[in-house]
């Protein structure tokens, strides 16, 4: 039989990736479970996922911490506790310092709305909406030190011409779906 992949993901707000991924493993299109969501943000509707689909959710506020590393050593041996084989970031709105990279090493990817290199950080979509390009993007890549860095893993293009913003990131979360899934696949043992 198989291994099955053990996945933490960390969010911070809606959730719809981490929905996304948690139906994925639940209808067996990955070889994967979701088996802990770490939250900084206690009114995130991603809790309210998480319980639908009865994950334990690890909910921290930074502020309570008296330093990054301390909240990060705290989740790391949770981390470990659950046996995790792989870190989602799935709109978690903190950049992570070298206590999670030492440790996960290669197995932390992140989704960004946007062709990086292009549009890093903040308010991707709405960059890109009033830039004036004609075609933006979901970019799934491995974490490092720097913001939306990391080696590319995989990219789709979305179409930015005759649509409104509220179209654009429509199309960008539906793109975004399938992109995580697509790309977990490759990395999951079978």
């Amino acid at each position: 039989m198989p291994k099955t992949n053990k996945i933490a993901i960390f969010a911070s707000g809606n959730g719809s990736n981490f929905e996304a991924i948690a139906r994925a493993c639940a209808e067996n299109r990955l070889n994967a479970e979701v088996v802990l969501l770490v939250c900084d943000n206690p009114k995130a509707f991603v809790i309210q996922r998480a319980e639908k689909f009865n994950i334990p959710v690890f909910e921290f506020q930074p502020k309570n911490y008296a330093s990054k590393a301390d909240y990060e050593m705290e989740i790391v041996q949770l981390l470990k506790k659950y046996n995790i084989d792989l870190i989602c970031l799935a709109g978690y709105m903190r950049l992570v310092s070298d206590v999670l990279l030492d440790e996960y090493e290669g197995k932390i990817i992140n989704i960004h709305p946007s062709l990086l290199p292009d549009f890093k950080g903040l308010n991707a979509i709405q960059r890109a909406f009033e830039s004036g390009v004609k075609v933006t993007g979901v970019t799934t890549h491995f974490v490092d030190k720097t913001l939306d860095g990391g080696k590319i893993i995989d990219q789709i293009e979305v179409p930015i011409e005759n649509c409104t913003f509220e179209e654009l990131e429509t199309r960008i979360h539906t793109a975004e779906h399938e992109l995580y899934i697509k790309t977990l696949a490759k990395f999951l043992i079978i």
